[in-house]
């Protein structure tokens, strides 16, 4: 039984012209693994499932996901769902540092932090969106509750275990560079890292000077000791809902992102994107955002939502339909040429790969 710590109103967001203030309310539960701290962002809405969101390692659910969710046209999802965004053990804002010997949680563990979560806020069902590390955690979420999981958005997800190679190459690197440095070489590619833009000064200076340095230690290390999801096509190990991938066209780990192979065709999409680098949610969140509304389009929501600039601007179609029984109808793929430019939808039962 998850039992209540704390309840407190955080985070007056900055407001976009005509928009609302929302209501975040921040609360902590205790869960077998230890405490875990997530915010809510407005109210149920009856018959739709919640959008849950799990960062990725170095970061927390304002610094991965707040550029997307502030984004002018995601206004139109926002407000048809209630969002939770989950902060991992110790990465929430003034969150104290563990004791040293402090046992982190494996990436197993925090996703069976989830249904503490569910529970306290009495939520059914979710739609997941997913960082690296976190997409991976609401991966094996969605593989031991998949009744609870109506779709997942997995960006930059690894579902491989690191094998001896990787270990070794991790273990030299550790002794060259700091662990600021690793994380953002985890988060982004050496072009980015190489440019030094201004979103990379932001984020290696939120990392390197981040009071709870210790606790991203620890998050990482849970990340580079995960277990292989072991995702078989068409066995038990698979996910049953529909999923997009969205992986950038720089990102480091673009070829794992690639295990569309390993998942039922008729209900994943796979979303390179172009000129995103290693953080689309950060670097695109227009082009996310239309792809998201296309994806729960093709769950059987937001119906009747209008078309945002991306169709606009070029030929689209999607497929989908629901069924006689009134369950959500699966998502379709598109497929973009990066020659002519134009979108066009893929034939059922096949997954495609968008450039955008």
């Amino acid at each position: 039984m998850a039992e209540l710590r704390e309840v407190q109103i955080t985070e007056e967001k900055p407001l976009l012209p005509g928009q609302t203030p929302e209501v975040a309310k921040t609360h902590s539960v205790e869960t077998p693994y230890g405490s875990v701290t997530f915010t809510v962002y407005g109210t149920p809405k009856p018959k739709r499932p919640a959008i849950l969101t799990y960062h990725d390692v170095g970061l927390n659910y304002k610094s991965c996901f707040q550029p997307l969710f502030q984004f002018a046209d995601m206004q139109e999802i926002i407000q048809n769902f209630v969002r939770v965004h989950v902060d991992a053990p110790g990465m929430e804002e003034g969150a104290p540092v563990f004791p040293l010997g402090y046992q982190y949680p494996s990436l197993d563990q925090l996703a069976d932090m989830i249904p503490c979560i569910l529970q306290y806020l009495n939520f059914s069902t979710i739609i997941g969106i997913g960082v690296g590390a976190g997409a991976y955690v609401l991966s094996r979420y969605a593989l031991t509750h998949p009744d609870t999981v109506e779709g997942l958005v997995l960006i930059n997800i690894d579902p491989n275990a690191k094998g001896w190679m990787d270990w070794a190459a991790h273990k030299l690197t550790g002794l060259t560079s700091s662990i600021s440095e690793m994380i953002l070489g985890h988060l982004f590619s050496q072009e980015e890292l190489s440019g030094n833009s201004e979103l990379i000064q932001k984020y290696r200076n939120i990392i390197a000077h981040a009071p709870n340095l210790d606790n991203i230690e620890l998050y990482w290390n849970s990340y580079n000791n995960r277990r292989d999801l072991n995702f078989v096509r068409g066995g038990d190990t698979t996910l049953k809902c529909p999923v997009m991938l969205v992986v950038g066209d720089q990102a480091p780990h673009e070829d794992a992102v690639e295990c569309n192979s390993k998942l039922d065709p008729t209900q994943t999409s796979f979303l390179k994107m172009a000129d995103s680098g290693g953080q689309p949610q950060l670097t695109q969140p227009g082009k996310l955002t239309e792809a998201f509304k296309y994806f729960l389009q093709g769950m059987g929501y937001m119906a009747s939502s209008c078309m945002t600039r991306l169709s606009r601007s070029r030929t689209a179609s999607l497929t989908s339909a629901a069924s006689i029984d009134g369950n959500r109808s699966r998502s379709r793929t598109l497929s973009q040429s990066s020659e002519s430019g134009t979108l066009s939808s893929g034939p059922p039962g096949h997954t495609m790969e968008v450039s955008c």
